[in-house]
């Protein structure tokens, strides 16, 4: 166990790419996989590699996620262990948060409380598994001020993160956000080493450099933008990058090995989805020594009825996932993902969609590459998917995926 540590997982962002989606959750609300919320994934990273004092920082829209992880985190206060909700409170004035350092600064009481050896500041808001202990060792053993998580990315997509420059022992000589031209990681000139948004900091030098940062009134106030590129130019701070790549979870496949997605916008969603319900997945929910923790419902089991070949009347569901308490009441599901309680009527056919819980889809409706929110209830005969125009028309459409809101209402 790591009691030296305290985690504090920025977890208020507003995921302004996935609305609707994040219309009325926070973007580490979204549910992904069939039964989990995007934040699962940081907090099971967190308990399985032996973390468990765990602050979650939130602001906005934040009552779902407040919901979820009230009711399904719950670590054992008797030997001190934690995952706790901090709402943003405005300690230090009558502003939000202003970034990522800020939200920091405004809970550095946190810190001084909890009086850790090293702090990690980590983002909620994406898929991946990480032994975060491997980082914690590489970050001690080189008595680090500052380490970053990273991963190499194809040159070509390097311009859509913050980039790292690195030399030969790994310590960070340069950082830049969402560059034009990335400067290629050492000995490969096709890839650039990309920032994951993970941090681990002495705690001493994180105190320093997040209240000098909140003096400086043309700072962004931003872990990337100012707190790390200022750092890195600094010679009496060592800093290092752990290439995430090197990083090894019990159970895992060398082909999941460096699995990291980014699902901030509708189209990596849907994508990253996809890939969950392909037949030899990269990413492993079943792996039973890392397992994704979440909140879970008493639901019965799924159940599939109807098996009437000949009136197209088949209960049916073919590399898919299906969470508990759906029923699939002679429909047809393909390559999609049902989360708890959803139900599928007769003749209707579902392919490659992911739909929310308590979703109830209408006979004879037919819907292709669509995500449909939480409690939606699409109409007998209802089609999506197969006309971009007329979708269009009623929903938000992004790169031929088709979003249906909760609350719609079909006419």
């Amino acid at each position: 166990m790591n009691n030296d540590v305290l985690v504090m997982i920025l977890a208020g962002g507003e995921g302004s790419r996935l609305r609707p989606l994040t219309q009325e959750r926070a973007k580490p609300a979204v549910p992904f996989g069939g039964r989990y919320r995007i934040i699962d994934f940081a907090l099971s990273n967190f308990v399985n590699s032996g973390f468990f004092k765990i602050k979650v920082l939130t602001q906005y829209k934040s009552e779902s996620l407040t919901q979820h992880i009230s009711r399904g985190w719950r670590l054992s206060e008797m030997v001190g262990h934690f995952v706790e909700i901090v709402p943003a409170q405005q300690r230090t004035g009558p502003t939000w948060y202003l970034g990522s350092a800020d939200a920091i600064f405004q809970n550095l009481n946190l810190i001084e409380d909890e009086d850790p050896r090293d702090v990690c500041v980590f983002g909620a808001d994406h898929i991946y598994k990480m032994d975060v202990s491997q980082m914690l060792t590489f970050h001690r053993e080189r008595e680090a001020a500052l380490t970053v998580a990273a991963i190499p990315v194809p040159i070509e997509e390097g311009s859509n993160f913050g980039i790292i420059e690195v030399d030969e022992e790994s310590r960070m000589v340069g950082f830049e956000e969402k560059p034009k031209k990335p400067k290629p990681m050492p000995g490969d000139p096709t890839r650039c080493l990309a920032s994951m948004g993970n941090y681990i900091f002495q705690r001493e030098a994180l105190v320093e450099e997040i209240r000098v940062d909140a003096l400086d009134q043309k700072s962004a106030h931003d872990f990337g933008k100012s707190i790390i590129t200022k750092m890195a130019r600094e010679s009496r701070y060592s800093v290092y990058v752990y290439d995430f790549t090197h990083n090894h979870v019990p159970g895992q496949s060398e082909a999941e090995r460096g699995y990291w997605r980014d699902v901030g916008t509708l189209w990596s969603y849907w994508d990253a989805s996809m890939e969950l319900v392909s037949l030899t997945p990269k990413f492993d929910l079943y792996n039973k020594r890392w397992p994704i923790r979440s909140h879970h419902n008493h639901y019965p089991p799924a159940k599939f009825v109807h098996d009437d070949p000949t009136n197209a009347r088949v209960g049916a569901a073919i590399n898919s996932i299906v969470a508990e308490g759906v029923i699939v009441s002679g429909g047809i599901i393909r390559s999609s993902v049902l989360f708890p309680r959803v139900r599928v009527n007769s003749y209707s056919h579902i392919e490659q969609s992911v739909l929310f819980e308590d979703v109830t889809v209408g006979r004879r409706a037919r819907i292709r590459k669509a995500i449909i929110d939480k409690g939606v209830n699409i109409p007998p005969d209802t089609t999506i998917g197969y006309d971009p125009v007329h979708d269009a028309k009623r929903f938000t459409v992004s790169d031929g995926i088709v979003v249906i809101p909760k609350g719609a209402v079909f006419e």
